[in-house]
């Protein structure tokens, strides 16, 4: 996110604005600008320019002084939210209380509530936006929601809930990873690592998603005790994770029992990984997903059976 510019300045510090009473009067905010008492000051060093097209759009429709207020929030919120996710809920709270009508105000208010950890708030958030805009894109994040609030059961029907007809892979794949991870809190691992190997198989989808695909799966093994199996699959999920968004090389020298150091840097070794260039948002039938030598699934007998319940809808070949 970035961030809008802040209005001209006179002399007397104030905004630039005809409308400003004049200088021997107290000077009364507008409607909606005034500062609420528990949220953060408004930062001053931002710049419009730096804001998506997107998001600048949105604002306009506020008076200026409030959208540079929004805005101002909304850059902070941005910014903080990896490093403080809790100080960018509060500013995307107070952009929220101003705004809460456009979109992308709400989009950055549940956003910065689910990196917070308030998963209720970011629930109540994530409706509004998909009442606001229809669609599914957000039923990953809003099951992932129920499932941290406790109620797996919402977290499937939510799931359920996706459009079988979708052609957005990408989608799919992050929905059956959270079915993955209900099924398993419910005691449904054998279900749980079917999906995924089902999944696999397809070889179809974003390299990220592919990888994140396979990061689950090692995951699994390596709580059912397999080490070796589950570095192997770590190994397979970082072939396709050209980015290094995930913490496969940490997880692999942990497996390996290395500590590696806070500043290890993986920069000369990305060059030097095979296909991994291509951007991630390759069609599936561009997508391969990984070297010809990737370990196969494990065959172990599942004790659990297939629930009732309806989950993500399975990935096509």
């Amino acid at each position: 996110m970035g961030g809008f510019r802040g209005t001209r300045r006179d002399d007397s510090g104030r905004g630039g604005d005809d409308r400003r009473p004049p200088r021997d009067e107290e000077y009364v905010p507008r409607p909606g600008t005034a500062r609420a008492v528990d949220e953060p000051d408004t930062p001053t060093d931002f710049d419009s320019a730096l804001l998506p097209a997107g998001v600048r759009a949105e604002l306009r429709g506020l008076p200026k002084e409030l959208a540079n207020i929004v805005g101002a929030h909304i850059q902070a919120a941005g910014e903080l939210i990896d490093v403080d996710p809790e100080l960018a809920f509060k500013h995307a709270e107070a952009a929220r209380r101003r705004a809460g009508r456009i979109p992308i105000v709400r989009e950055a208010a549940a956003e910065t509530a689910y990196a917070a950890g308030h998963y209720d708030v970011a629930l109540r958030e994530y409706r509004a936006i998909r009442r606001m805009n229809g669609g599914d894109e957000f039923i990953p994040v809003m099951a992932d929601c129920e499932r941290a609030l406790g109620r797996p059961r919402d977290a499937l029907e939510l799931l359920a809930s996706l459009d079988p007809q979708t052609k957005n892979i990408g989608l799919r794949i992050e929905c059956l990873l959270v079915e993955a991870g209900v099924r398993d809190d419910l005691g449904q691992r054998g279900e749980a690592m079917r999906l995924l190997e089902e999944a696999i198989s397809h070889k179809v989808g974003p390299k990220l998603g592919q990888a994140r695909l396979r990061y689950a799966y090692a995951e699994f093994l390596l709580e059912e005790g397999q080490q070796a199996e589950a570095r192997r699959w770590f190994e397979a999920a970082e072939k396709l994770d050209g980015e290094s968004e995930l913490d496969v090389t940490d997880r692999i020298a942990a497996i390996d029992g290395i500590i590696l150091p806070e500043d290890f840097d993986l920069d000369s070794d990305e060059e030097d990984a095979p296909g991994v260039a291509e951007e991630d948002s390759a069609t599936p039938e561009e997508v391969p997903s990984a070297d010809e030598d990737e370990p196969a699934a494990s065959q172990d007998k599942r004790s659990e059976t297939a629930p009732e319940d309806h989950g993500a809808q399975e990935l096509d070949k």
